[in-house]
């Protein structure tokens, strides 16, 4: 099974459990009337909305590519992060006007202690899944399951707030700390929302990973041949679980087709055996200049115009360059 298709069995899980989940805090909001507990439950609904349009997305991102999508159908990822941090955002601003609503007209309070106990179930599952989404959406660069899983752990830290101002207020009777634990989950909540629609926006608008480019960097660093004279203009492009790596290697200039294809192939391997095969290569050869003889430590060339002078250690910023290293 290839990852996209891993991705969306897993988001299959994901739905139906949060489903799940949501008719359980349903339940608790039921017996108790408590508008904290209404706070997580409303942000649960944004669970429930974002956790199938990850389905979908998922869906779309596993599908083969085809004429009208020759990078494949993986930033629809994205899209689906977008929404649910979206989402997250708006039900913050909501349970905030419920919290204030219910200072000006308190509810009364019931059953609180069978509220605590179905609350503190769905934060304990909740935590373990979320754990569960964000390790597979890492392993499988799904930027949908990381979003699912830090929405799904936000949540565990809401709900575990939330539990702590019930139980104050089972055992003081200060109806007001009700609403004063809507208010500070909310701005959590929030925040979260925000983070998300932060990655997302970045992976939309093809903004430089520097975790991806600075292991990129130290893999070609510990494993470079002596025929990879330098390495320039490399980027990293994210769709869905795919990842595409454009780059140029300079390489001995006499070099036939074959010899230069063999260099490309080694570093496809080095890429591969870290990240997996899902990356997927773009690389062009360019041949070295006179100038390239002195970072060049080839020790069998007969064409040599300089004295190798200097290595140039690889780093995020030369190897992202438009042009071939030298020096001056």
């Amino acid at each position: 099974m290839n990852k996209s298709k891993e991705n969306f069995e897993i988001q299959k899980k994901l739905t139906l459990v949060i489903v799940s989940l949501f008719i359980i805090k349903l339940i608790a909001w039921y017996y108790t009337n408590s508008v904290a507990i209404l706070t997580d439950t409303l942000e649960y609904t944004i669970n429930v909305i974002s956790g199938f349009i990850g389905l979908y997305s998922l869906f779309l991102s596993s599908l083969p590519k085809d004429r009208n999508h020759p990078y494949g159908h993986g930033k629809v990822e994205f899209l689906s992060a977008t929404i649910e941090g979206t989402l997250m955002v708006v039900s913050g601003f909501v349970i905030i006007y419920e919290a204030i609503d219910n200072l000006k007209h308190p509810h009364v309070l019931k059953q609180l202690d069978q509220g605590i106990y179905l609350v503190t179930l769905t934060g304990i599952i909740n935590y373990i899944v979320g754990y569960f989404s964000i390790k597979n959406g890492t392993k499988n660069n799904s930027l949908a399951l990381i979003a699912t899983g830090k929405h799904m752990q936000s949540d565990t830290y809401a709900t575990l707030g939330i539990v702590i101002g019930l139980i104050i207020i089972y055992f003081t009777h200060l109806i007001w700390i009700d609403s004063l634990v809507a208010f500070i989950f909310a701005f959590i909540i929030i925040f979260s929302g925000y983070k998300i629609l932060r990655t997302s926006i970045a992976g939309i608008m093809d903004e430089a990973d520097d975790e991806l480019l600075e292991k990129m960097v130290g893999y070609c660093n510990e494993n470079r041949r002596e025929n990879w004279v330098d390495l320039h203009n490399l980027r990293f492009i994210k769709y869905g679980g795919t990842l595409h790596l454009d780059c140029h290697l300079t390489i001995p200039w006499y070099f036939n087709i074959n010899e230069g294809h063999k260099e490309v192939d080694e570093l496809e391997k080095i890429v591969k055996s870290n990240f997996g095969d899902s990356v997927e290569l773009m690389v062009h050869t360019d041949g070295c200049l006179d100038f390239s003889c002195k970072i060049c430590d080839k020790k069998e060339c007969s064409v040599r115009k300089n004295d190798f002078q200097q290595k140039i250690e690889w780093t995020i910023e030369n190897v992202s360059i438009d042009c071939k290293h030298k020096i001056d």
